[in-house]
């Protein structure tokens, strides 16, 4: 009986080592971020100080339970992160119960087919559409709307069960009585069409981002652009950061709470 019953703990002690191990070896969920320069942008130590948002947002999440993986790249649009495969390659990777939060809509204003990008998109969420020749990638392509890719992007996250969040762009340090200039007639206001449309989580990166500056004042803000009027260094990027990290909190899309700190 003895013999039995070492033999009963030694199966159960091994059984509950092999389910920790299992446990311990589930894949944790994946917060993917895509985006413009505003969103990754250097290392902020090189001539121009210059740091997206997307690469100083990792300290938030708690990764021993999360994944954080900043895509976005500079020169981007909505829909050139999509013609060059960059989209591609995280849908191959994209399982249910990741995040993927998307801010695009600077570059979008840039012209369809000039020989330098040939990157921007068509005003708007309908589905217009026009032909052109890309002369970048030498070919001819049918370029759509901003809000046309955005709901690409969306549609396709939810089809692998993943959790999509679209933010609006943040704002350029644009001054005018005082206040800075929003895109709440244009790119912020698409954005957010398409979150309501499409059923996604929505952050207001234009008009949060906005008010805290405004809140700041002209002199303070203007230290976070010390190259241009779009792209923050290091301080503007956390601060920036710690905007999208709030808002997460607050929202909370997929219990994501449970993964920050």
């Amino acid at each position: 009986m003895a013999q039995n019953k070492n033999v009963i703990i030694f199966l159960s002690i091994v059984l509950l080592s092999l389910s920790s191990f299992i446990i311990s070896k589930k894949e944790k969920p994946v917060f993917y971020i895509i985006g413009d320069s505003t969103v990754k942008n250097g290392d902020g130590t090189g001539k121009n100080n210059q740091m997206g948002w997307g690469t100083v947002i990792t300290p938030f999440f708690d990764t021993t339970k999360i994944d954080v993986q900043n895509h976005a790249i500079g020169g981007r649009s909505s829909r050139t992160f999509i013609t060059e495969g960059r989209w591609e390659k995280i849908l191959a990777t994209l399982k249910k119960g990741d995040y993927v939060i998307m801010q695009f809509g600077h570059n979008d204003a840039s012209p369809l087919d000039d020989t330098a990008r040939a990157r921007g998109t068509i005003r708007g969420v309908g589905d217009d559409s026009t032909e052109t020749y890309n002369p970048i990638r030498k070919m001819k392509e049918v370029v759509h709307t901003y809000g046309w890719y955005m709901r690409k992007y969306v549609r396709e996250t939810k089809t692998k069960g993943a959790i999509p969040i679209v933010c609006s762009l943040i704002p350029r340090e644009n001054w005018k009585d005082g206040k800075i200039v929003r895109a709440g007639d244009s790119w912020a206001l698409w954005a957010k069409q398409i979150a309501e449309q499409e059923g996604a989580y929505f952050i207001d990166l234009n008009e949060l981002v906005a008010a805290r500056y405004e809140q700041m004042g002209e002199k303070e803000v203007h230290k976070f652009f010390p190259a241009d009027r779009t792209h923050t260094n290091l301080e503007g990027a956390k601060l920036n950061a710690e905007i999208v990290a709030s808002e997460l909190k607050r929202i909370n899309p997929g219990k994501i709470k449970s993964y920050m700190q």
